[in-house]
């Protein structure tokens, strides 16, 4: 596989790359980060393979992150057609202004004109909503969108860290208004994260929405500088736990297995779930970039898969715990248990104790 195997995300005609370059870490604004510089060879790293679909954030490094791409296109008047350029809106970048951020219409309206001055630009291909606001009414956020998507200045719409729920809800009145439709959604997911698998993925996957994981390596506990022998840098703030340990040194064994290093085989496993179309991937170093990108090459056989989703599965909130109970009586219709197959057991072996 390559950068330049495309993908179309989700019910769209859209093509991305299977890794979507974030630049959460684009500026040092915030006391880490990435220098305008070490930004520049990382882009120009990840176009140079193929890549074409980047991922931003107003609030990303106080919007120096959006800043640094727009500086970076501005160079290349040629190039911004040929990519993907993805941005969020909802984080308020204005503290004393109550409508400098959020999903209402004046704020989003007033967030992508900033947004397009900083990354020098007329128009956004997809545009996230980055959170869920229980007081503003979906159908004013929808509208406000659906506006700009008929002007020009946004292309394609997608939710980011909504819950499933709403943005169901929103993809579903969206339909029925003939509006825009929400093309994909963003979420955290990786071997240490699988609850969005509980709720999220399958909804995606039902109203025909692609899937964007971000954080696939968790932070950096996937990386391969952790395990069980406790051999870590002790100035990292992070901090696996035992149950993370136990997922970290599986990952170690099948990464050996497969020859590849362990956050190589981290972001091979997302990639290949199902539902996902495309993962973002950020690096603070052009090596680091260079390192994920070798997952591209990686192979998990079956049997690695199955090791990696056995020793990581989740115990999802739903079902209702009574749901489990009824495992056996589910079982007809394909129902599933924690996102599993609800097991073989004779349909009246449980009756007694449960009725």
């Amino acid at each position: 596989m390559s950068l330049d195997s495309y993908v179309t995300l989700g019910r769209s005609g859209l093509r991305v790359s299977p890794f979507t370059l974030g630049t959460m870490t684009f500026g040092e604004d915030w006391g880490w980060g990435t220098s305008p510089e070490e930004s520049t060879k990382i882009l120009r790293a990840y176009l140079d393979r193929g890549g074409n679909s980047i991922d931003t954030a107003n609030i990303y490094t106080n919007g120096h992150s959006e800043q640094i791409l727009g500086q970076f296109l501005a160079g290349q008047p040629a190039l911004r057609d040929r990519l993907v350029l993805a941005t969020k809106f909802f984080g308020n970048l204005y503290l004393n202004d109550p409508n400098g951020g959020g999903p209402g219409r004046k704020a989003i309206v007033q967030q992508l004109e900033n947004s397009l001055r900083r990354l020098r630009t007329d128009y956004v291909d997809l545009y996230w909503l980055h959170n869920f606001d229980p007081t503003t009414p979906i159908e004013e956020t929808l509208r406000a969108l659906d506006d700009l998507v008929a002007a020009g200045k946004i292309r394609y719409i997608g939710f980011s860290d909504v819950p499933a729920w709403a943005t169901a809800a929103a993809a579903t009145i969206a339909r029925l208004r003939g509006w825009s439709p929400l093309i994909a959604v963003q979420l955290e997911y990786s071997l240490l994260e699988r609850t969005s698998e509980g709720e999220l993925i399958p909804m995606a996957q039902a109203l025909g929405m692609g899937v964007m994981p971000w954080s696939p390596l968790r932070g950096g506990l996937l990386s391969g500088k952790y395990s069980g022998s406790g051999d870590v840098d002790s100035g990292r703030s992070l901090r696996p736990s035992a149950d993370d340990l136990v997922v970290i040194d599986a990952l170690g064994s099948v990464a050996r297995d497969a020859g590849v290093t362990s956050a190589q085989a981290a972001l091979a496993w997302a990639l290949g779930r199902p539902g996902v179309d495309s993962v973002v991937i950020g690096a603070r170093r052009l090596d680091q970039l260079e390192a994920n990108l070798g997952a591209l090459d990686a192979t998990l056989s079956d049997d690695h898969r199955a090791r990696l989703d056995e020793v990581s599965a989740p115990r999802l909130n739903f079902p209702a715990e009574n749901n489990r109970l009824l495992a056996p009586r589910l079982q007809f219709a394909g129902a599933t248990v924690d996102g599993r197959p609800t097991t073989a057991t004779p349909l009246l072996a449980s009756a007694t104790t449960l009725w």
